[in-house]
């Protein structure tokens, strides 16, 4: 079906007006504007919006430092431009100092997490093609700004950030294991590895496999507004990682690693300390929440314990 890629300047001005006026009405059902919620949204607001020409997904994002609205239509127009189609088409985008706003075509499919595992071994197949096509692009207008949670910003949390909140948790049983977790990583070089250059390459930049949406003949990669730069070993090991991908057995991600870049003793060895910094990074995370998700906390753990111990890619 064909889309209106008008803005519709009316509705954005109502949106907005809420935005100000009574905010958590944006959170539920807005019939009088043809918007329903969709869920995955995390800071920002995703709905399925019954438009004149048909359903289209609208997007209003949270401002912060990072213009996720410019970088998310910036990324599907770039996608669109260089015949990479696994993704939302962008209809438009309406800069906002406070409810920025993009429209794109609304994807189906089903997540990838919620697959039945023969499913979900094709659409991991697929999803990582598309990722290959992705890492092939120019950079763009990515070429000065990298990926959300990259490998700095990850390590300046276990080495800055973790160890205080440790230290203020001296009488918890699990401390001492924990900070000799973080000496085993230390004493790899992991963060010497890291701090190497290596070459960049454009990146989805949220390796959440909930917005990997299976169509039973294709991956579709939803969620862009975190893209930027990064290198193919790093970002290998942040889909493998990630809280996402729990459910996926070691012996799948070893057979898609030369599809996601890692075809070389360079890129196998910035894959592993990447791997290792990811893996303890998300321990780090639910170190605080701990308590709330417990048995969450006790498998990161375990796979950290796992990750740094054991070469087994």
């Amino acid at each position: 079906m064909i889309h209106d890629t008008a803005i519709p300047t009316e509705l954005l001005d109502h949106l907005r007006q809420l935005h100000q006026s009574a905010p958590d009405a944006l959170d539920s059902d807005l019939p009088e504007y043809g918007l329903e919620p969709l869920s995955g949204g995390r800071n920002n607001r995703v709905y399925r919006w019954q438009s004149p020409t048909g359903d289209i997904c609208l997007k209003l994002y949270k401002t912060d430092k990072r213009d996720r609205a410019a970088c998310e239509f910036h990324a599907l127009t770039h996608l669109a431009e260089h015949g990479v189609m696994s993704a939302p088409k962008a209809l438009w985008h309406d800069p906002h100092e406070e409810l920025p706003a993009v429209a794109m075509t609304l994807e189906p499919g089903e997540p990838v997490p919620n697959l039945s595992t023969g499913h979900r071994h094709d659409a991991l197949r697929a999803g990582v093609d598309v990722l290959r096509q992705v890492r092939e692009l120019p950079l763009g207008y990515f070429v000065e700004l990298p990926r959300v949670d990259s490998a700095s910003n990850y390590m300046r949390r276990i080495t800055e950030v973790w160890p205080k909140q440790l230290d203020e948790s001296a009488d918890d049983p699990l401390t001492g294991d924990l900070l000799k977790l973080l000496d085993i990583w230390r004493d790899q070089g992991n963060a010497d590895v890291l701090a190497q250059p290596a070459p960049r390459v454009l990146s989805h930049g949220d390796a959440n496999l909930l917005n990997w949406l299976w169509t039973n003949e294709e991956c579709r990669i939803v969620d862009w507004e975190f893209t930027g730069y990064s290198d193919a070993a790093y970002d290998a090991a942040e889909l493998i990682e990630h809280l996402s991908a729990h459910d996926i057995d070691d012996d799948t991600w070893i057979s898609l690693l030369p599809n996601l870049g890692i075809v070389d003793d360079s890129t196998h060895r910035r894959f592993l300390a990447a791997q290792r910094t990811v893996s303890l990074r998300w321990l780090s995370v639910l170190w605080k929440r701990r308590h709330k998700r417990v048995e969450e906390f006790d498998l990161q753990r375990q796979r950290a314990e796992r990750v740094l111990t054991t070469d087994f890619f």
